[in-house]
């Protein structure tokens, strides 16, 4: 197989997240030199896959769990996620070189306030915990010997423990106002977290040139 770092013809596939995390990356990516076609901001287009103002990249937006799995299969060959979804994928093939330092939030532990009062983390021998990161969660507990039984949501955390599915739960928070809202507060931080650029590996050996191109492109932008 020849080089191919240097072939006008490749195209590369930047994967995006839909939600929240877009909005703030758009400025980023333009600053790059990166703008979607106009219809990626027509909230009827029904489209997955969009060109860009560069023959050699297309976006392509789903959500934010999938970013990763596109991105290890090497169906994406650049992406912007989470560093919550990147440790919680924990693939090796997945390689996130540039902090964007957006999406900035933190994963915590959260039980319902009652509980919160009297008891004390350190305590705790096992726990059972609602959570879309059942991996993160149960190395985070492990660590320090605690047997942790995650049961998995996609969302809708808070509710969990009104509804009598568990009493702690492990989510995201910006302001933590939707905890209070919902009778639980924060125990414990497990870390804080940015949105990261990441590059498929085997694509990034194949297209060193293109790739590094736009890893500088966009750290440039965000410094």
């Amino acid at each position: 197989m020849g080089d191919m770092s240097q072939n006008n013809d490749v195209k590369l596939v930047l994967a995006l997240p839909k939600g929240r995390i877009l909005k703030q990356v758009l400025p980023v990516l333009a600053r790059a030199g990166l703008e979607p076609e106009a219809a990626f901001f027509d909230s009827d287009d029904r489209r997955l896959s969009f060109v860009t103002n560069h023959d050699n990249i297309d976006i392509i937006r789903v959500r934010s769990f999938d970013v990763a799995t596109f991105l290890a299969y090497g169906a994406a060959h650049i992406a912007i996620a989470g560093s919550d979804v990147l440790m919680e994928f924990d693939h090796p093939e997945i390689y996130a070189p540039v902090d964007l330092g957006i999406g900035a939030c933190r994963m915590v532990v959260a039980s319902e306030a009652h509980l919160a009062e009297t008891e004390d983390p350190r305590s705790w021998s096992h726990v059972r915990v609602a959570t879309k990161y059942p991996k993160v969660t149960a190395r985070h507990f492990a660590r320090r010997g605690v047997q942790a039984e995650c049961i998995k949501l996609n969302g809708a955390m808070e509710l969990a423990p009104s509804m009598g599915l568990c009493r702690r739960i492990v989510d995201l928070v910006e302001t933590g106002s939707t905890l209070i809202a919902n009778g639980l507060v924060e125990v414990e931080e497990i870390t804080t977290i940015t949105s990261r650029l990441a590059v498929n590996r085997a694509a990034w050996k194949q297209h060193p040139v293109l790739i590094n191109g736009w890893i500088e492109k966009i750290r440039q932008a965000v410094g």
